[in-house]
């Protein structure tokens, strides 16, 4: 059963522009320790920090708490296996919230945009 669905979508610039301007204090706000790594390591890191961003505030409209308390930025951690498939990892609250749960991720991006699409059910028992 379907618990929750979220979409976002974000400019690329927007996120080169807060790198930009707050550099490290925004990276550590919103980005853990390994998706700093990776999104460094890539020719072009503003797009994949844009994508990870994309992929948090789709988890957040997947759980329909808005910025209650519950979800944090580092609790999502997104992650690629050696194909490029992306997942996440959840700390805190939300691993416990969803302990049981599946979730799914999708992203996709052009020059300027990135979109992220996450799907989460009700693993079954």
């Amino acid at each position: 059963m379907v618990r929750g669905i979220g979409v976002d979508i974000i400019e690329i610039a927007r996120i080169r522009s807060s790198m930009d301007a707050l550099g490290e204090r925004f990276l550590n706000k919103i980005f853990t320790a390994g998706e700093i790594a990776y999104c460094e390591g890539k020719h072009l890191p503003h797009q994949h920090f844009a994508a990870r961003f994309a992929v948090k505030e789709a988890v957040s409209k997947a759980l329909a708490t808005g910025w209650s308390g519950e979800f944090r930025w580092k609790d999502v951690e997104v992650l690629n296996d050696p194909s490029g498939r992306p997942s996440v990892s959840l700390t805190g609250r939300l691993r416990d919230r969803l302990a049981r749960a599946a979730i799914h991720v999708s992203i996709s991006h052009s020059e300027h945009h990135v979109v992220a699409v996450v799907l989460i059910e009700d693993a079954a028992l």
